[in-house]
């Protein structure tokens, strides 16, 4: 039995990537194969610590900042007493262009919503949607009955 293992742990040696024998580039087009092979020199950032000394990154979360505010997407008001304020995170991601060079920096500033206890923070959800299938009925009843 040892002598089996150590024959299929040493199998490969000999053949450092075994994969290419099956995996080839050939096919795809000049700059795909290039878009593919190329190592990324600009990571994303996992922490609002590490975002923060790359001048892009800041400017990505000063234009999410900046959208979130000119829609009125939040208003400041006092915490209601033995409340906890629900905690945020940023999120970013590098946006490709199709030929593989960087388009943007991207930033998202997200609620930790999942920290949220029904009946503690919230009494209900309600998620208004509704189908264009019933406006267009809706409308036909009224119609019909002027």
């Amino acid at each position: 039995m040892l002598d089996e293992r150590v024959w299929i742990t040493n199998v490969h040696n000999d053949i450092p990537y075994a994969l290419s024998n099956y995996l080839t580039y050939d096919q795809l087009s000049s700059k795909y194969k290039a878009f593919v092979t190329s190592k990324p020199s600009v990571t994303e950032p996992a922490t609002y610590v590490e975002a923060n000394k790359d001048p892009r990154w800041i400017e990505a979360m000063q234009a999410e900042v900046d959208a979130l505010q000119q829609n009125n997407t939040w208003q400041i008001v006092d915490l209601p007493k033995g409340k906890v304020p629900i905690g945020c995170k940023w999120i970013f991601k590098i946006k490709y262009k199709d030929s593989g060079e960087i388009q943007r920096f991207k930033a998202s500033l997200t609620t930790k919503g999942y920290s949220q206890q029904e009946r503690i923070d919230y009494q209900e959800t309600f998620s208004p949607v509704i189908k264009m299938v019933t406006v267009r009925t809706v409308l036909a009843i009224v119609a019909a009955k002027k």
